[in-house]
């Protein structure tokens, strides 16, 4: 299992990597999280630069199938719309606070968008 630094999690069979950390994942899948729900959708071979790994794990194959209690799969279609709801929000909530820190002298940190 591998974490980016963008949030998304990729679940593979690791085939390579070099001294910078880049990584070459096999039958990887991008496991989607919002709210209680999940999706997982096939990327098939991927390459990932070292410097966008935040996490590196291994999966317990005994325990891979186990799904934690409040999660549940759903359509991808379904998770990709609450997805982008989930982030215009989040942008809104991340605009309010940027103002008030402004309101009391605080530059904000990044002025683009914020990575989760």
């Amino acid at each position: 299992m591998v974490v980016l630094r963008d949030g998304r999690k990729l679940i593979g069979v690791l085939r390579s990597w070099d001294q910078f950390a880049n990584l070459v994942l096999q039958d990887t899948i991008e496991r989607i999280f919002v709210k209680d729900l999940y999706a997982d959708i096939p990327r098939g071979i991927f390459l990932v630069r070292g410097e966008n790994v935040l996490l590196l794990g291994e999966i317990d194959l005994d325990k891979d199938d186990y799904i934690p209690e409040p999660y549940r799969k759903a359509p991808p279609e379904e998770i990709h719309s609450l997805s982008v709801a989930e982030k215009i929000e989040r942008k809104s909530k991340d605009k309010v606070r940027q103002a008030r820190l402004a309101d009391l002298g605080f530059e904000a940190e990044h002025s683009g968008e914020v990575l989760f």
